[in-house]
């Protein structure tokens, strides 16, 4: 039996279709691609990819579809009008408009993709992270393309569902709670500027003691000094309180805030054989002089009796000791001279008198800034016994041992 020339006809067009389709499909993409990767170039420089290859695909699927359509529509019609002609078309048209709704929601999810890739090579992409904002546009891109899917499948007006929606919206809340939180919450740390990518910040309820390595719709990733990686909800960080230290590295200074613990009873009064000692010592040797002359000035003027040094105004090992300290961090190059600096006493304790360094480093690397640190504290518990000063130490296992049976151990 031979087969009609008609229908070798209509599957020779059948063929030519596929191929057709299959050439827009890899033409296109490829084109697409290209484009794509010449007109990014310019604007970033980065090696990765994934992002231009994703969208040139699907806008090149895309293509196809839409080519697939048009050519079926034109066979269909050349195959006639009967019945079953009309019932194969209207399936064909039908399944032709799902897979358009997914493929046109497809595309807007890549293109959102290759937007937020683009802005993440801004400098503003750490001040305002909107990779949140990129996710709830996603979520409503979803929500859209499985409506209009809905209306499709049900032969209904988008217009009609979404009334039939109001009766869901509690139920739509609940689901999308953790996400329209986080949405809140995003806008407003975008708003307050209150955390970005980047910031060393600190939640001890969380864990987190680290660098902001992500900010999401629902979730905030730190990544702590351990490199072990916190994930918090965003939300958390609008209903309760954590520590930002965006300021100090903006301010250009680390601050150094730690004290040294002096022995109450190695406090005593200078007499001239210390105040000579102490005039040796190069940074302190004009302090001394000027201290000198105004005690002596105001003893004489007030005609005190030099027999006791608790009479009139006197020098104390303690007072010379911080003088020593302050003009010491003065002529440091680390230190930062125009930002806060104190010597301090502090309460004293049972523990002993408190001297406070209260000053900032110019350098804010940790690792800079902690050998700094060690440094001046190194240097300082140095010099203390200069000043006939002892540092306040809880006895020891070895104290008591040395008291007990002396210096032979015996």
């Amino acid at each position: 039996m031979e087969i009609p020339f008609k229908q070798w006809f209509l599957v020779g067009l059948v063929t030519f279709g596929f191929i057709l389709v299959a050439a827009v499909y890899e033409i296109g993409r490829r084109l697409i691609y290209q484009a794509l990767f010449r007109l990014l170039d310019l604007i970033v420089k980065d090696e990765t990819d994934t992002e231009e290859r994703q969208l040139s695909t699907r806008l090149a699927l895309f293509l196809a579809i839409l080519c697939l359509s048009v050519y079926s529509s034109f066979l269909l019609k050349l195959a006639g009008s009967g019945p079953t002609q009309q019932i194969v078309q209207g399936i064909v048209a039908s399944t032709l408009k799902l897979i358009l709704i997914v493929c046109v929601g497809s595309n807007l999810f890549a293109l959102l993709n290759l937007a937020h890739r683009i802005y993440s090579f801004s400098s503003a992409a750490n001040e305002i992270p909107l990779k949140g904002v990129v996710q709830v546009i996603k979520i409503g891109v979803l929500f859209l393309a499985g409506l209009f899917l809905a209306a499709a499948v049900l032969e209904q007006k988008v217009a009609v569902l979404l009334s039939g929606l109001g009766a869901l919206s509690a139920v739509l809340m609940l689901i999308f709670k953790d996400s329209v939180l986080g949405f809140v919450a995003g806008l407003q740390l975008i708003a307050n500027r209150m955390v970005a990518k980047g910031d060393w910040i600190e939640m001890p309820k969380y864990g987190a003691d680290g660098d902001v390595v992500d900010i999401a719709l629902t979730t905030v990733k730190v990544q702590n000094w351990d490199k072990t990686i916190t994930t918090i909800p965003t939300y958390a960080l609008i209903s309760e309180s954590f520590k930002n230290w965006r300021g100090m590295q903006e301010s250009g200074g680390r601050r150094i805030k730690r004290t040294i613990n002096l022995d109450l009873s190695s406090i005593k009064f200078c007499d001239q054989q210390m105040l000579d000692q102490f005039a040796k010592i190069q940074y302190i040797a004009d302090y001394i002089k000027q201290k000198q002359e105004e005690v002596d000035s105001y003893n004489a003027a007030n005609q005190v009796n030099q027999v006791s040094l608790v009479n009139g105004r006197r020098l104390t090992n303690v007072g010379t000791f911080r003088a020593y300290a302050e003009a010491y961090l003065r002529n440091h190059p680390d230190i930062h001279q125009s930002m806060t600096f104190l010597v301090r006493h502090r309460q004293p304790t049972e523990h002993g008198l408190p001297i406070e360094l209260y000053v900032f480093s110019r350098d804010q690397v940790w690792a800079n800034y902690e050998s700094i640190q060690a440094d001046i504290f190194d240097h300082l518990l140095a010099v203390i016994p200069e000043f006939n000063l002892r540092v306040f130490q809880a006895p020891s296992g070895s104290d008591f041992h040395q008291f007990l049976y002396g210096e032979s151990g015996s």
